[in-house]
């Protein structure tokens, strides 16, 4: 009988499989076989497949015995081996072992093989060679919008690759909107979403953290102390919020009047500051570069500035937006629109001034400020409202692996996205060296680039696809208009439209609040590149 599992009959006694039903069950006996191990671990993946217990019971109904032999992935324990090859003696024969893919219960079965009762070399030997390297075809460390992205973009080119995808956190987060939650513009609860709703069918999702990388053996280290093998790798973690650089921060966030719409706990907090703000001083900050979206400190400002000015009490509020950078925006064309809404909302900009500490007891902020000469002193701020934007870091795994660069990001050509030192890695998003702005619509363009170049590099092709730097920066300066500023490497202007891109508009609202959030669902996570055809390398 011919089954729809995809099974492979390894012996006379033992077949492998990967995932199999409650379904599947009915199959498997008819098809003769008298035992089932599984190998997989309940709720792996994020829990989309049935559980032990439930196939137990399903089997055990049609007189299959069934045992529970779950195997993580990573490097298999001497322990675990043995106990599956006292199964194969003990179990009714024929036996059915299955894990997500069929490979664990085939590493197993080749342990077995191997005699290693009470030699503990050889014992050593067969862990090692169990680690997993090249298990899968590529490792994506980062369930963010470049790992999922570019995860889906390579199945799409080739389903039959084996992806694992290394992600800690069960959500999923659509955070380009938090600024609009802050406004009270859009619902917070349309912006996260389970991991296992997103992860792409074909991937295999790791959910732990990776703790470090080990490129001359082509190997990730998780923090459970398992290894992850690999044939290539992409390294797309994002960037790390660094609240505790700032003193006294992380105690008073979410009250003292004290929010960020980096966070998506504070967004919903920073409406409501807005709504109940009438009078007083409200502080916007933004730290030194590098951070996601370099526009969003100023958002903040500019949306809770209008709702004041609608609310007929802006002639109340003193709105300053500190800044430790020297310019307002980085690319020049967006500087004089932007000037407009500043002096129409009569705010004050305080350029070279970081914020160093809160104390939100007292509600008072700490500013080191940069002198012309170079001196920097220290100023305390009272505030009745204060909207922080934290300092952000390459995550401490990949800052201190041999895959950084000097600032802590995964160092790679700019144009190609490939590595410079190992040529099988590649990277995208908030955590690679490329000097574009930090947003996910410059990782958008990066997936195409990455899986088309992955692909050459994995079939030694030339490398053709390049990125340009294209990035999108929606600077929403009121409720209902927002200026597109989409730009890429040095500044250069990259519109989209053919439209003056500095020119806010009502149309580019509609993009931001119900197009992009879309696209990006139903179009960029799903492996769809639309408007994202990189360019050619010649």
């Amino acid at each position: 009988m011919r089954l729809r599992l995809d099974i492979t009959k390894l012996d006379h006694k033992l077949s492998v499989a990967g995932q199999i039903s409650i379904d599947d069950i009915t199959e498997i006996a008819t098809a003769g076989y008298r035992s089932i191990i599984c190998n997989r671990p309940d709720y792996e993946g994020g829990g989309n497949q049935p559980g032990s217990e439930e196939l137990e019971a399903a089997a055990k109904l049609l007189g299959i015995t069934f045992v529970y032999l779950p195997i993580r992935i990573g490097s298999i324990p001497t322990e675990r081996a043995e106990a599956f090859q006292k199964l194969m003696i003990e179990l009714p024969k024929p036996v059915l072992a299955f894990c997500g893919s069929g490979m664990r219960a085939t590493a197993l079965y080749g342990m077995t093989q191997q005699n290693v009762q009470g030699d503990p070399e050889a014992q050593e030997s067969v862990v090692a060679t169990c680690d997993w390297d090249n298990a899968f075809d590529v490792v994506v460390v980062g369930g963010g919008s470049a790992g999922i992205g570019v995860t889906a973009s390579l199945l799409k080119r080739r389903p039959t690759l084996r992806i694992a995808i290394i992600e800690p956190s069960g959500k999923h987060y659509y955070q380009p909107a938090w600024t609009l939650v802050g406004a009270g513009a859009y619902d917070i609860a349309e912006t996260v979403k389970s991991m296992a709703d997103i992860i792409p069918r074909n991937a295999e999702w790791i959910q732990i953290a990776a703790s470090g990388f080990d490129p001359e053996h082509n190997r990730v280290h998780l923090s459970d102390g398992r290894v992850i093998g690999y044939r290539q790798l992409i390294v797309c973690p994002g960037i790390r919020l660094a609240w505790e650089k700032i003193e006294g921060l992380e105690e008073t966030l979410g009250k003292n009047g004290v929010t960020s719409n980096y966070q998506y706990d504070l967004a919903p907090y920073t409406w409501s500051l807005v709504k109940e703000l009438k009078a007083g001083k409200a502080i916007f900050t933004q730290p030194p570069m590098p951070i996601k979206c370099a526009g969003a400190p100023q958002k903040a400002m500019y949306l809770s500035c209008d709702h004041w000015m609608r609310a007929q009490c802006l002639e109340n509020m003193d709105v300053e937006f500190n800044t430790a950078t020297a310019v307002l925006f980085g690319v020049a064309d967006f500087v004089p629109p932007l000037m407009d809404y500043v002096r129409r909302y009569h705010a004050k900009l305080v350029f070279n001034s970081n914020l160093v500490k809160v104390d939100g007891n007292k509600k008072i902020a700490y500013f080191e400020n940069k002198g012309n000469d170079g001196t920097v002193t220290l100023e305390a701020k009272p505030f009745d409202m204060l909207h922080v934007t934290p300092s952000q870091v390459a995550p401490d795994f990949l800052r201190n692996s041999p895959l950084a660069d000097s600032g802590g990001f995964c160092k790679v050509n700019e144009k190609t996205l490939q590595h410079t030192d190992y040529p099988n890695v590649f990277s995208l998003g908030d955590a690679c060296s490329s000097p574009n702005t930090k947003t996910a619509t410059a990782a958008r363009k990066q997936i195409v680039v990455v899986a088309e170049n992955l692909l050459a590099a994995k079939e030694d092709r030339e490398l053709t696809a390049f990125y340009d730097g294209y990035g999108a920066c929606p600077l929403t300066v009121e409720n209902g208009k927002v200026i597109l500023a989409e730009f890429g490497f040095g500044g250069k202007l990259l519109p989209t439209f053919p439209l003056d891109p500095t020119v806010p508009r009502k149309l580019n609202w509609f993009l931001k609040t119900t197009v992009f959030p879309w696209i990006y669902w139903n179009g960029m996570l799903k492996g769809k590149e639309w408007f994202a055809c990189p360019g050619k390398l010649r």
